[in-house]
């Protein structure tokens, strides 16, 4: 039984993504199709992206609410800025600029103003969404020069550029958390952050550098998906936060911080990807898919507390 738990312990995700490619393909005959795993890639690659820095976040112990809005206001401004004729690099530049800001603005109210996670990313969820609502005074931004969109529709070697940002970024993340200081203190502090502190650890600069990334990170998804679309609004990225902070947590990263990979998350963000491909294959109306996520949320959080309870 104990060998059997540690093979769901380690295996499980993976395991439960076979058996959800495995029943779509069975439910949905086009579900396997190249077009559609194509397509599939290319809209989990924003979610993917987002759920990397989010995963930073989690595991110091934290959340962030506010990234679906950050995508809408980051989005709104690369695209204004692509708009006005300014080059490329700057674009990006920028974009990525401003969501680290954001995401360092945050970190900062958290640490120095030691408010709780959750209520100072509510409140710049709904804030930067109004700015991104003023900005554009509601109205679509499109058009783009062709340069702009090889962002979220090229290919390398046919390989799909968001693919390839999302495995750049996951492996970057990877060599961070494995091999770097700022890795092995977000695990700690994730794990107990005041006996970090009393080890002589400064943690809020840590915990305000988690934060950055995740900004940073919607940033990217913001260019790759308006990229993508060749469009960008206010409205953008809505309920983006639910599927990435599941991603994060199916992935098995404990909510309560100090455990997880952000390997764990890219599985966990392909497993959401591939639920919401089918649901939409299979022609489900979207408010049940609401229903489907919110379950696998709670599931996923029921899981990581039995996980939790046998290691402890």
């Amino acid at each position: 039984m104990k060998q059997l738990q540690a093979i769901l312990r380690q295996y499980g995700i993976l395991l439960g993504f076979a058996a959800v490619i495995v029943a779509l393909s069975i439910l949905s005959p086009s579900f396997l199709t190249s077009r559609n795993l194509l397509n599939l890639v290319r809209q989990t690659s924003v979610h993917g992206i987002m759920a990397v820095g989010m995963t930073f976040v989690i595991l110091s112990g934290g959340i962030d609410l506010s990234v679906g809005s950050l995508l809408a206001l980051t989005g709104v401004f690369c695209a204004s800025l692509e708009r006005s004729g300014v080059p490329l690099p700057v674009v990006v530049t920028a974009t990525l600029l401003l969501g680290a800001a954001v995401g360092a603005a945050n970190g900062v109210v958290i640490t120095k103003g030691r408010v709780t996670p959750f209520v100072v990313t509510l409140g710049s969820m709904s804030m930067l969404r109004g700015f991104a609502h003023i900005y554009t005074d509601g109205q679509p931004i499109s058009g783009f020069s062709q340069a702009f969109r090889w962002i979220g529709s090229g290919e390398i070697l046919r390989i799909p550029v968001p693919v390839i940002l999302l495995l750049a970024v996951t492996g970057v993340a990877a060599f961070v958390l494995r091999r770097t200081v700022m890795g092995r203190y977000t695990y700690a502090i994730g794990s107990n952050a005041v006996a970090t502190r009393l080890a002589g650890v400064s943690v809020d600069p840590y915990q305000c550098a988690a934060y950055v990334i995740c900004g940073t990170t919607s940033a990217l998804g913001a260019l790759v998906l308006t990229s993508r679309l060749n469009a960008a609004e206010s409205v953008a990225g809505t309920g983006y936060e639910l599927d990435v902070i599941a991603s994060v947590v199916i992935g098995g990263t404990s909510l309560m911080g100090g455990r997880g990979s952000v390997w764990g998350t890219l599985i966990g963000a392909l497993l959401i990807g591939a639920i919401n491909n089918g649901m939409n294959l299979l022609m489900i109306p979207s408010y049940y898919q609401l229903v489907v996520k919110g379950a696998i949320i709670v599931a996923a959080v029921l899981v990581d507390r039995f996980r939790a309870s046998d290691l402890s």
